[in-house]
């Protein structure tokens, strides 16, 4: 059986009323059995937990070889440009604490394969209690530029340490509270983050002069559209309050 990533939503919050069940992670070894009351470990058991739940309802999927970029399944194995599923998870109580993925392969990425700005982000916010059992709070469905901001002095949030980029970060999308950024409204706006990132970061300026051109010629080749992309200083007002 055949389900697109909306249908994959639609299926566990509606039919399986996912966000009114309850769960544990328990730990055997020997002739010992814990219950696991460590919330970091939730976010990667929901995607093998989201694996069973396919198998268990026999809809078919390929997993991505490559667990360092999304995404994590392929929804219709027989066609790896479309319908690709990326599983995350956070504490419902803090703001969203995953990658989104490794900026530097990212972006040389995407030219290579644009139909993975496509990939549509299952995401759980869930709760663990002091008795172990984790609950669902929320569950959305998102596109990467959805849930991608920026941060002070640079286009997307970002993982940086010692002035080097690592990972992307996601937005607290949710919930605009007191936030000074605001995430992006569309793919274009994305991409022109993505393309000021390439030109300010160390490692990826050398290829800044061609990235978008690269990028936007590949985008075409496999849709059949051409993207419009705007300077960053002239969209940046935008998102950053």
């Amino acid at each position: 059986m055949r389900l697109t990533a909306q249908e994959v939503y639609n299926r566990l919050v509606n039919d399986d009323k996912i966000c009114e069940a309850k769960g544990q992670i328990r730990f055997y070894l020997g002739d010992v059995d814990i219950i696991v009351k460590q919330r970091d470990v939730v976010g990667n058991i929901m995607q093998e937990w989201l694996e069973g739940w396919l198998k268990k309802n026999g809809i078919d999927y390929a997993p991505n070889p490559n667990s360092q970029m999304p995404p994590d399944f392929y929804l219709n194995p027989d066609n790896v440009k479309e319908d690709l599923l990326e599983v995350k998870a956070f504490n419902y109580k803090a703001t969203p604490g995953f990658d989104i993925a490794d900026f530097n392969a990212y972006q040389s990425e995407l030219i290579e394969k644009p139909y993975m700005l496509h990939s549509k982000y299952l995401i759980f916010g869930y709760v663990m209690q002091d008795d172990g059992y984790v609950v669902i709070k929320k569950m959305w469905l998102k596109n990467v530029w959805e849930i991608c901001r920026p941060m002070a002095n640079w286009p997307l949030n970002l993982q940086v340490k010692d002035k080097v980029v690592h990972k992307i970060r996601p937005a607290k999308w949710y919930s605009k509270g007191r936030t000074k950024f605001l995430p992006f409204e569309k793919i274009e706006d994305f991409i022109s983050a993505m393309d000021e990132t390439v030109y300010k970061n160390p490692k990826t300026r050398e290829e800044s002069g061609e990235w978008l051109s690269k990028f936007l010629k590949s985008y075409k080749k496999q849709y059949n559209k051409k993207l419009k992309i705007p300077r960053w200083s002239e969209i940046e007002g935008k998102y950053v309050l």
